[in-house]
């Protein structure tokens, strides 16, 4: 039952670390019109790290979130916003918990 997802991370620049925070919350608008995204969570780890977890109905939804806008995006803000380019790891869920009356997707 194992479930396709994202684990991507990312340090701000010294000094930039409110606009990496906003360029993420920006993102979220573009997460939401993509179909196969089930679930984008932009988070911050502490300091200038920062992460971003998805989940995805299908290896199709994640592929399609890998060659989407949010990603472009991402990579082209790399010299702007962070130290390094980001960190992408494409992970599988193996199990999980979630709310009362959500709907558990099968892969």
């Amino acid at each position: 039952m194992a479930k396709p997802a994202i684990w991507a991370e990312v340090e701000a620049k010294p000094g930039k670390e409110q606009a990496v925070a906003e360029f993420l919350k920006s993102a979220q608008a573009l997460a939401e019109r993509e179909q196969g995204t089930l679930t984008w969570y932009a988070v911050k780890l502490g300091g200038a790290n920062f992460g971003i977890f998805d989940t995805f109905a299908d290896e199709k939804g994640r592929e399609a979130h890998l060659n989407g806008e949010i990603a472009k995006a991402l990579f082209a803000k790399t010299q702007e916003l962070f130290v390094w380019e980001p960190k992408v790891h494409k992970i599988e869920i193996l199990a999980a918990k979630i709310p009362a009356g959500a709907k558990a997707h099968s892969a």
